[in-house]
């Protein structure tokens, strides 16, 4: 990905998404978690195993692993945004702790991916501020 095209798609956080881009710029991948069952939140939302405290105030942020398994994703062949040179895959991961998540696979041929694929995230600065959250090809 061009880092200056991408300037245009740079995510914009509402307040309570501000701890997870933080931790990504620190270099840590961060979910919600919750202090009362443990399971594990994204995105940002009530757990569903019991009543939530006021403001969801139950909820941590936590280092995660990282890792996960391509639920599904797409290759795209044509380019809509050249913030995106094609072909590149866009992903559902489900993550090892449990929730989903969206994002890009790199680092491997866009026909190598698969359903099932075990990746882990690869961290990526696009300019001093923001660090997105890809994912690569693990085990």
């Amino acid at each position: 990905m061009n880092s200056s095209a991408l300037m245009g798609v740079l995510p914009n956080p509402t307040q309570e998404m501000v701890p997870f881009w933080e931790g990504l710029a620190r270099g840590e991948f961060l979910l919600l978690r919750c202090e009362i069952c443990g399971a594990w939140r994204w995105p940002m939302a009530g757990c569903r195993e019991h009543p939530n405290g006021p403001f969801l105030d139950n909820l941590s942020w936590k280092p995660a692993s990282g890792r996960g398994r391509i639920l599904t994703c797409v290759v795209h062949h044509a380019q809509i945004d050249p913030a995106f040179p094609v072909p590149y895959v866009y992903a559902a991961i489900e993550l090892d702790e449990g929730p989903v998540l969206v994002s890009n696979v790199v680092n491997c041929a866009p026909g190598a991916v698969s359903i099932g694929m075990p990746v882990r995230v690869v961290l990526r600065r696009v300019d001093e501020h923001v660090v997105l959250p890809l994912f690569e090809p693990g085990t």
